[in-house]
């Protein structure tokens, strides 16, 4: 048999052929990488303190869909030169996680490096930040990179947009968030949310039909970065701990999950979850061990964000 009429013979069983053997073949991709994979720091960028200090910005690529490594700050996860722990993750969520943590070097950095070290699956990778002036982030480079903007476009309302701010709610301790919290029961944990309301949600919260689901589902990508929709949400993850985590609600993913459904801003039919009148988020957690946890929250309005810790001790 022909090319030409192999042409002809799948043309005849019609389109959703195509996207059916397009889907198995994500799909095979997408198993071969739930885990035993590598995870490769990346170095984000630079930016100046009013202090005159330099926050040096980090993140990272997990290549599995799945494995969630907890690597622990040491041999296997480390900076240097200096100290070995520069609050960086020990939990990893799956995937590209980009301007996950920041670094504050002094003024006097000049062309140092810093060089952040992960060993993960017989896998050693090395991220090295420096001063370099191809590295200066900007709110416009933060967008462009994370999806809310097209590479290297910019409009007015992306220019007037502020992060969000993050308030969680109780007292402080020595000006860390500190709480307890005991293994299987839940905490609850209360946080404000200010935000401009930019950029606006491409995209509306109204239902659609199944018609117009399944177009979306079916359109090629328009562009050649990662796309993500805009509009406010609050996510709170694992950072550090030596057990599981569970939250209720579900959390959004602040991870880059394409998946078509999926829980995540970069997801083709995610949908900004609605915004409490009062701005005041409630989320419980639970924990399946006993020691000492970070928790990360993180208020994404599409383009820019916020971040807040809380350490909980849990006993047993």
């Amino acid at each position: 048999m022909t090319l030409h009429s192999n042409n002809k013979k799948i043309l005849a069983m019609g389109v959703p052929l195509l996207f059916v053997v397009l889907g198995l073949q994500s799909a095979f991709a997408q198993l071969s990488y739930r885990s035993g994979a590598e995870i490769e720091p990346g170095y984000e960028g630079w930016r100046a303190n009013e202090d005159g200090t330099y926050s040096l910005i980090f993140g990272y690529m997990n290549e599995n869909w799945e494995e969630q490594p907890d690597i622990e700050v040491g041999d296997s996860n480390f900076f240097s030169p200096g100290d070995q722990d520069r609050g960086q993750p020990t939990h990893f969520l799956p995937r590209r996680n980009r301007f996950t943590f920041e670094v504050v070097v002094p003024s006097d950095w000049g062309e140092r490096e810093l060089v952040w070290t992960i060993t993960h699956n017989g896998e050693t990778n090395k991220a090295y930040g420096t001063l370099a002036t191809d590295y200066l982030v900007d709110n416009m480079v933060i967008a462009s990179e994370t999806g809310s903007l097209g590479a290297g476009t910019s409009s007015p309302e992306s220019r007037a947009n502020t992060a969000p701010v993050v308030t969680v709610q109780g007292e402080t301790v020595n000006g860390g968030l500190v709480r307890n919290a005991k293994v299987g029961e839940e905490i609850l944990i209360t946080t404000h949310v200010a935000d401009d309301g930019l950029p606006k949600p491409r995209r509306t919260t109204q239902q659609r039909t199944a018609t117009s689901t399944q177009e979306r589902m079916m359109r090629p990508p328009r562009r050649s970065t990662v796309g993500k929709s805009n509009g406010l949400f609050l996510s709170w993850n694992k950072y550090r701990g030596p057990g599981a985590v569970s939250f209720e609600p579900a959390q959004v993913k602040p991870w880059e999950d394409t998946r078509t459904s999926a829980n995540s801003p970069w997801g083709v039919l995610w949908v900004p979850p609605a915004i409490p009148d009062d701005g005041m988020y409630e989320v419980r957690a639970r924990f399946s061990e006993p020691g000492e946890y970070v928790l990360w929250g993180r208020a994404d309005d599409g383009g820019l964000y916020h971040d807040q810790y809380i350490t909980i001790n849990v006993s047993p």
